[in-house]
């Protein structure tokens, strides 16, 4: 009879022992699992991030391409319209010594 009693209570601390340890345990998983969720999380919104870095940088490039290319028509313009003064003066001063 002591032995019955015995082995009863062993089996009955053991699913105690079991039900605790795996309620742990799944509290374990979750949290893991959460924490998991989160660092993917934070790379996707890292990955996003360096992105948009990426293509506002790309923007920025074009942006300052075009910019200079537009400096360089004015400057190109601004010379042609120096050579043509500096013409129509010649011309004038031609014109005067007659």
């Amino acid at each position: 009879m002591k032995k019955i009693i015995a082995l009863s209570s062993l089996l009955a601390l053991s699913a105690l022992g079991m039900a605790c340890g795996d309620a742990g345990t799944g509290a374990n998983n979750t949290a893991a699992n959460a924490n998991r969720m989160a660092a993917n999380m934070m790379n996707q919104a890292n990955a996003m991030m360096s992105n948009a870095q990426q293509q506002m940088g790309n923007a920025m490039n074009q942006a300052s391409n075009a910019m200079s290319t537009a400096s360089n028509a004015v400057s190109t313009a601004s010379n042609v319209a120096k050579d043509t003064m500096k013409a129509d003066s010649n011309m004038s001063n031609a014109n005067m010594k007659k």
